[in-house]
């Protein structure tokens, strides 16, 4: 008798920007469901789940060049609308389905989900969450995610906050699943390297992780630039690196109105001041020092034992983020780091965040993968979705939100919709990348100077 080929689990993720892609295709992969649930040969489960991603149109979808830098495989990718999208899974089928979406974004797929499916005997288990550290509009984000089967929390801390948010307004919170961030992982860091004579040695690496919207004002952004400079003058014997999130004109989950790149065309920096681009990872393999306002890259470095620095310089506050880190022992300031200080992060913080730099970190995955095989083993299949906005419960916010993806009250698509059955075409084409072209030169270029005028 044959020996029968178990099937690969399909996985759906859908994503708006370059970073909710890595974060959702990677967790994707951490969570599909395992040789456990199809009794499967471990030689099966090592060739991972079939992964389809789709990219939601719109101003942040990621650009080829952002796509190649995230460096995550996909067996089909392709950018659709929401309409187009609920098209997709209405026809196809899938065991698990990743949201990787702003808040609003997560809610408006849920309604129109639970419309295309309602007549499916069989769906898929949905899942959400969010790509890094959670320090602003948690009531608000949390909410917009309720709804779905599995919302992951990256940490112990985001998961009981997350539930105390949802019992607080007494909705279901037993979707919340505590796992930790997808894309940790890499070498620990095994000591600085300083300058030598040696062949091969590397000068000591200084890497500043920039972020698209902290801070936002030109005078804190300039300030920082100005402080990454300085200490590379300091320093000639250290390498000292900007990493930057995108080139000019590309969008990611946040807006950057005033890049690093145009600020730094002002200033004469030294010759062991660079610019550098690709994934984080990579530029972590010989960083020596990882300096940040708030950046999730703190919660990387920190997983691999890099000396992290969270700045103080501008400030502890909600604004920044970098209140998140308070407890941690890595907030500090540039005059402290330019006189040798090296914070020491306290081990608890750490651990409650996450980050699992004692090794646990393999099996930080596991309850979510539990919970998704015993949903899909669910006898008589998986129930309705249930967000908790409905238009009984939120009358004057969920239209709204649904309306922004062209949806209705009920989750079906409004008329007029965009939509297409086959890719688009040349003039659609260039009619799409001058409207792209048009909004990111009105957020970079036209609302800096409205604003400036209103200050007048």
């Amino acid at each position: 008798m044959p020996v029968s080929t178990p099937k690969r689990p399909r996985i759906a993720v859908l994503a708006d920007s370059d970073t909710r892609w890595k974060w959702g295709a990677l967790t994707a992969d951490r969570i599909a469901p395992g040789p456990s649930m199809e009794a499967a040969p471990r030689e099966a489960a090592q060739a991972g789940p079939l992964l389809d991603g789709f990219l939601l149109r719109g101003r942040a979808t990621p650009t080829p060049r952002q796509l190649r830098e995230v460096g995550v495989r996909a067996d089909s990718l392709r950018e659709v609308t929401a309409v187009e999208f609920l098209r997709a899974m209405a026809e196809e089928s899938y065991d698990v389905l990743v949201l990787s979406l702003v808040g609003g974004g997560v809610q408006a797929m849920l309604h129109g989900l639970a419309r295309v499916w309602e007549h499916r005997t069989s769906r898929p288990v949905v899942v959400t969450g969010y790509v890094g550290v959670v320090y602003e509009k948690l009531a608000d984000g949390l909410l917009l995610r309720h709804g779905a089967d599995l919302v992951l929390a990256n940490s112990r801390q985001d998961a009981d906050r997350f539930r105390a948010v949802y019992e607080g307004v007494g909705a279901d919170a037993s979707a919340v699943t505590e796992v930790a961030l997808p894309f940790l992982g890499g070498a620990p860091y095994e000591g600085e390297h300083e300058p030598s004579a040696k062949q091969g040695r590397r000068p000591y690496t200084v890497v500043f992780a920039a972020q698209p919207s902290v801070p936002e004002s030109r005078k804190d952004r300039t300030y920082l630039l100005n402080r990454l400079v300085q200490h590379a003058r300091r320093h000639p014997e250290r390498q000292v690196l900007l990493k930057l999130r995108s080139k000019p004109g590309e969008h990611t989950t946040h807006i950057e109105e005033l890049p690093y790149q145009k600020l730094v065309q002002r200033l004469d920096p030294p010759a062991n001041f660079s610019l550098v681009y690709g994934n984080m990872g990579e530029v972590l393999d010989r960083t020596d020092l990882l300096v940040t306002v708030s950046s999730t890259a703190a919660l990387e470095s920190l997983h691999r034992r890099v000396p992290t620095v969270v700045l103080s310089d501008l400030g502890i506050r909600e604004s920044l983020g970098n209140h998140h880190f308070v407890g941690s022992g890595c907030l500090a300031s540039w005059d402290q780091l330019d006189a040798g200080h090296r914070p020491v992060p306290d081990e608890e913080w750490v651990s409650r965040q996450g980050v699992a730099a004692d090794g646990s970190y393999d099996s930080a995955f596991d309850a979510a993968r539990r919970r998704i095989a015993e949903l899909l083993g669910r006898p008589g299949g998986l129930p309705p979705l249930t967000p908790y906005y409905t238009p009984v419960t939120a009358p004057g916010y969920l239209p709204g939100i649904l309306a922004r993806h062209h949806l209705g009250p009920d989750g079906t698509p409004l008329p007029g919709a965009p939509a297409a059955d086959k890719d688009p075409g040349p003039v659609r084409q260039i009619v799409r990348r001058a409207a792209r072209g048009a909004y990111r030169h009105g957020v970079q270029r036209v609302a800096p100077v409205i604003r400036r005028m209103g200050e007048l």
